[in-house]
């Protein structure tokens, strides 16, 4: 009886030590509640978020939040088309809107460039975009990332996985986060990787059990465990990954879920690329 005890002491110890939150850096948030999103990192393991903007929330928000929570929250600035006053800059390819983000960088409070949804297929509450990363706006918005030496988060679909492809090697020297990795298949993601060097692939949304837009965007096989050929591509090049919620904070339940996928794609990496992955290659893409 005592044997048995202790057998199911360790099982229980085992199983504490797995649950146990692993520390981890968010690569991929919108803030729209700060208070939530604090919360959601403290309970979670997220000593740190890369933050921008939300359907209730501005530059100037996230800015004064970052402020208040210095140094958790990492501000990003945006000029995303999808906002009512950018789109039609957007559309005419009106480089005066390069002047407001060179300002707001200029101050030298924010840490990166994003998320830019150039190309986003329509979403609950979210229109679809779908602009040309050839022109002027795209290529000024590079060349300001060039100048205050910061990492520009895209999100860009597959469709126009050409483009980005051109766009990365006209600007080598401008690191490029890689929003959802654009939902890529594996050996399109393999692709990517082998040919540019300045582009980081971000796991948001592709942890989780389910994607609400198509079932083939997640990394899990059924709902928890990441298929191995993923794995093997994220061990054999720890340095190019980093994680992220997509936390949104329009519900608790929802972006607690988030969380949790991070968690257990995280405890599937070995000790070396979980650190990477997990925590230092964002923290060293922010200066911090």
């Amino acid at each position: 009886m005592r044997s048995l005890f202790i057998a199911f002491g360790l099982a229980g110890a085992a199983w504490c030590a797995a649950a146990q939150n692993i520390p981890f850096v968010d690569a991929h948030a919108h803030l729209n509640d700060a208070a939530m999103q604090l919360e959601l990192m403290d309970r979670h393991g997220a000593s740190h978020a890369v933050v921008f903007w939300g359907g209730r929330s501005d530059n100037a928000s996230v800015l004064g939040a970052a402020r208040e929570h210095a140094p958790r929250l990492i501000p990003f600035a945006s000029i995303s088309p999808e906002r009512t006053a950018y789109g039609p800059l957007w559309r005419a390819d009106d480089t005066r809107l390069l002047d407001e983000l060179d300002a707001l960088l200029a101050t030298g409070q924010y840490r990166g460039i994003g998320e830019l949804s150039v190309a986003h297929f329509p979403a609950a509450g979210f229109p679809e975009t779908d602009y040309p990363l050839g022109g002027a706006m795209m290529g000024g918005i590079l060349a300001l990332a060039r100048k205050h030496k910061l990492p520009v988060m895209l999100h860009v679909e597959i469709t126009r996985l050409a483009e980005l492809d051109a766009l990365l090697e006209r600007h080598r020297e401008v690191t490029v986060i890689w929003a959802h990795g654009g939902y890529t298949p594996l050996f399109l993601a393999r692709r990517m990787l082998e040919r540019h060097p300045n582009l980081v692939y971000e796991l948001s949304a592709r942890t989780w059990a389910h994607h609400p837009r198509s079932p083939e965007y997640t990394l899990l096989r059924d709902g928890a465990a990441v298929w191995p050929e993923w794995l093997a591509l994220v061990e054999a090049q720890p340095q190019r990954f980093i994680v992220g919620t997509d936390a949104s904070g329009r519900s608790r339940a929802n972006d607690a879920m988030k969380f949790e996928s991070v968690q257990n794609f995280l405890r599937q990496l070995s000790p070396r690329a979980r650190e990477l992955v997990g925590r230092r290659n964002l923290l060293q893409l922010v200066g911090l």
